[in-house]
C-alpha cells in the first residue's frame, strides 16, 4: 500500500504496536479486528482468509 505501519494502524483504528504484534504472529485477531483491517485494505475478510490459506 505504500504506507508506514503507523499510518496503517491509523487507517485500521488500531495502535501501531498491535499491528506489529499481528505482523509477527504474536497476537491472534478476532473477527472485529479482521473486519477493520480488511476495511483499511479495501478488501473483504473472506479474501484475507483465503490469501492466508484458510
Amino acid at each position: 500500500m505504500g504506507v508506514s505501519q503507523e499510518e496503517f494502524a491509523d487507517l485500521s483504528g488500531h495502535h501501531r504496536t498491535y499491528i506489529g504484534f499481528l505482523e509477527r504472529g504474536e497476537r491472534c485477531p478476532n473477527i472485529a479486528t479482521l473486519e477493520r483491517i480488511a476495511g483499511a485494505l479495501g478488501t473483504k475478510v473472506s479474501e484475507l482468509l483465503a490469501q492466508a490459506g484458510y
